[in-house]
C-alpha cells in the first residue's frame, strides 16, 4: 500500500489504512510518503508510525499530540479544557468525578445547598458554568 501525503492524514487514519493489509499469510509492505519539509507535529507522527503497530500506544501518542479536546463540551481535539487535571495523568480520577457529580446533581439538582454552591463557584472560577446544563443532560 502506499499513502501520499501521509502528512495530512491523523494517527488514527493512517494506522486505520496500514491495518487494512497484510492480513493474509502474504508480506505486505505500507508506504508512507510525503512532502517535506515537515512541521513538528508531522514528524512526530510518522515517526511513531515508523517505531509502533500496537494501536494502544498510537492512541496514547495521538492524545499527546492533538490534545484531549474538551470533555464537558463538544471540542474533540486541542488543548485542554482543564486548568489543573491532565487527562493522561489524571484519568483514574474522571470516573470517579462524574460519579460524585451525577450523585450530587441526585441530591441537589439546583445546587442550592452548602456543596452545590461550592460547586458553583469552582465551576464559575474555572470558567465551565455550562457544565452544570451538560451534567444534567447526563
Amino acid at each position: 500500500m502506499v499513502i501520499e501525503h501521509a502528512e495530512r492524514f491523523g494517527l488514527a487514519q493512517l494506522h486505520q489504512l496500514r491495518g487494512r493489509i497484510g492480513r493474509g499469510a502474504e508480506r505486505s509492505n505500507c508506504l508512507l510518503l510525503y512532502r517535506a519539509p515537515l512541521g513538528e507535529t508531522a514528524k512526530a507522527r510518522l515517526a511513531i508510525m515508523r517505531d509502533t503497530e500496537d494501536g494502544f500506544r498510537i492512541a496514547e501518542e495521538d492524545l499527546k499530540l492533538r490534545g484531549e479536546g474538551d470533555v464537558l463540551g463538544t471540542r474533540q481535539s486541542g488543548m485542554p479544557g482543564f486548568r489543573v487535571a491532565r487527562i493522561e495523568v489524571h484519568a483514574k480520577f474522571v470516573g470517579p468525578a462524574r460519579d460524585d457529580a451525577h450523585l450530587v446533581l441526585a441530591r441537589d439538582p439546583t445546587l442550592e445547598s452548602s456543596r452545590g454552591q461550592a460547586l458553583r463557584h469552582l465551576l464559575y472560577i474555572f470558567e465551565r458554568d455550562e457544565a452544570i446544563r451538560l451534567l444534567r443532560a447526563g
